[in-house]
């Protein structure tokens, strides 16, 4: 994984640890955002993947990463930002 100084800030002022942004690039769902980028988020499926991969109780004590999401260059793969969704705001599918 490779991010940029941005990203970096980013994930240590919300918290969000590298086993997130891993499991996001892993299992994660994705969407282009219209601006040459990818936004990986966790849907249903991805987390149902990930309680049978790592077990229901690691899934529940991570529950408050579900709504993580980050956002990667479409072209070099390189992690622009991350943060989470909050009063439920909805990724935008293109």
């Amino acid at each position: 994984m490779i991010y940029t100084k941005h990203a970096s800030v980013r994930a240590q002022q919300r918290g969000i640890p590298p086993l997130i942004s891993e499991w996001l690039l892993e299992f994660g769902d994705s969407a282009y955002d219209g601006h040459g980028a990818i936004i990986r988020y966790f849907n249903k499926k991805s987390l149902k993947f990930i309680a049978g991969t790592v077990g229901k109780d690691v899934l529940r004590r991570l529950s408050e990463f579900k709504r993580c999401y980050l956002v990667q260059s479409a072209t070099d793969g390189e992690i622009i930002s991350v943060g989470k969704r909050y009063n439920n705001q909805r990724i935008n599918r293109k």
